[in-house]
């Protein structure tokens, strides 16, 4: 038993009443919808059953007392990770995935439908990424459908059997086994969507584009960047754009790196188009003047772009164009990432994160006068809303009780032998950051790195 937690054992009220709870959080720092105060929260049934005032001695079969330096968030939630199992496991697993997630605070992922063999294209392979995870998931675990050439007809299935929408793309997806959509395939798509109002997620990047920019090749980073143009993003994020007009769709772009597209995308907003817009924490932590030669931890698509880029990203989410920031938790094994030969032509693309992101944004964020409850309103609030998980993200009564336990002043130093991935590369290796995950609890339960309780969870409505 922790230092700050006990046994309520003597209480005026004995523990087996009707009144007392399975658990009861205490601080001066707990973040619910009306902002962050001094709180007891009441759990019972894995559910949040009451809020009082801090001082009204809410009787628990187990109390936390959250520390004054700590801060009660609502548990994070990640709708961007590649878990990779079956099929790629050595790249990351259920067991490894979701116990970063857990000690970064995050208490839900919704897993993409690649890089897993097979692909989550269809019902048999849905039935297969949910027994392979049930086994091992530390926090709860949804998933989402691909949208990929020749499987129209199992969208529909795929949607009732919950799945939180679909994810297609607008150029090769990396793996062969996930084959992209050309435009008026997306098209297509969205309309079927659009008839049982589920959500396109797309990769935007344009293929004739890339195709024809500069191929990456050798240690050199600007060479890299010039093989993925800003252009090639823009283009493809206007398409989506138009499509999703004329079908009505709900339509989402994925880990938004071109800050040119920003003027397009509020006003497609404005005018009524249903989009959502998503970043994540490489593009508003990272600068690609800092990225040495032969960096390849640093490789991924769409890149990370330069310092002014990220500034307007920062001011695309403070006005509200960008919605969402999660992790795209993209890992491989370390020899596919090049590292011998730091080629960013041959490297793997995608940056390992999961564990990392609440410290990362918050870090940046404190510099920008952005206060904690803006963050976890990006990366918990929002993200929840997108995946219409209507149960979790805040911290109210009715709401799932997952949490995270945030020390938002607790600095600590990067080692990838000490993060949960799989793998140990990362761009953040040596970063010093801000703010401290020291416990996440799902349904009332702690994580503890030993016994898995998470949940497998499916769409809502």
């Amino acid at each position: 038993m922790s230092i700050n937690e006990t046994v309520d054992r003597n209480s005026a009220e004995p523990s087996t009443t009707t009144g007392a709870y399975d658990l009861v959080l205490r601080g001066s720092q707990v973040l619910t919808a009306q902002g962050i105060g001094p709180r007891e929260v009441g759990v019972r049934d894995g559910k949040i059953v009451a809020i009082e005032e801090l001082g009204a001695q809410l009787v628990g079969e187990r109390v936390i007392e959250v520390a004054e330096d700590e801060v009660l968030l609502p548990g994070l939630v990640d709708t961007h990770v590649h878990v990779n199992e079956p099929g790629r496991t050595e790249w990351e697993g259920f067991e490894s995935a979701t116990k970063a997630a857990a000690a970064g605070g995050v208490t839900t992922i919704v897993d993409m439908p690649l890089n897993s063999i097979p692909p989550t294209v269809n019902l048999e392979a849905l039935n297969i990424k949910r027994e392979a995870a049930s086994k091992n998931a530390f926090v709860n675990v949804g998933f989402w459908g691909g949208a990929v050439p020749g499987n129209k007809q199992d969208l529909r299935e795929l949607h009732e059997a919950g799945v939180f929408g679909f994810k297609c793309f607008l150029l090769h997806s990396g793996v062969d086994e996930f084959p992209s959509l050309s435009v008026d395939e997306m098209e297509e798509d969205m309309a079927e969507l659009a008839s049982f109002d589920s959500l396109m997620v797309v990769h935007a990047e344009d293929s004739e584009i890339i195709d024809s920019s500069p191929q990456a090749s050798g240690s050199t980073y600007s060479r890299f960047l010039d093989s993925r143009p800003r252009s090639a993003e823009n283009t493809a994020i206007e398409q989506v754009i138009d499509r999703a007009r004329k079908t009505g769709v709900r339509a989402h772009v994925l880990h938004l790196s071109s800050s040119d597209a920003l003027d397009m995308i509020r006003q497609a907003k404005a005018e009524g188009v249903k989009l959502t817009v998503e970043t994540c924490p490489h593009y508003l932590t990272l600068l690609s003047e800092d990225i040495p030669d032969g960096a390849t931890a640093f490789k991924c698509c769409p890149p990370i772009r330069e310092d002014a880029n990220r500034d307007l990203l920062w001011r695309g989410l403070q006005e509200g164009i960008i919605d969402c920031i999660v992790s795209d938790h993209s890992p491989s094994t370390v020899d596919l990432k090049d590292v011998e030969n730091g080629d960013f032509g041959v490297a793997w693309g995608g940056v390992a994160s999961l564990q990392l992101g609440l410290p990362l944004i918050w870090s940046e964020a404190k510099k920008r006068g952005i206060s904690l409850e803006q963050v976890i309103s990006w990366m918990s609030v929002n993200p929840s809303k997108l995946a219409g998980l209507n149960n979790k993200a805040v911290i109210e009564e009715g709401r799932d009780a997952d949490f995270a336990v945030f020390a938002p002043e607790e600095s600590f130093e990067v080692d990838v032998q000490n993060l949960h991935h799989k793998n140990p590369i990362s761009p953040y290796q040596g970063k010093e950051l801000q703010g401290l995950v020291r416990r996440s609890i799902v349904a009332g339960t702690d994580v503890d790195f030993q016994t898995p309780h998470g949940q497998l969870i499916r769409r809502e409505n």
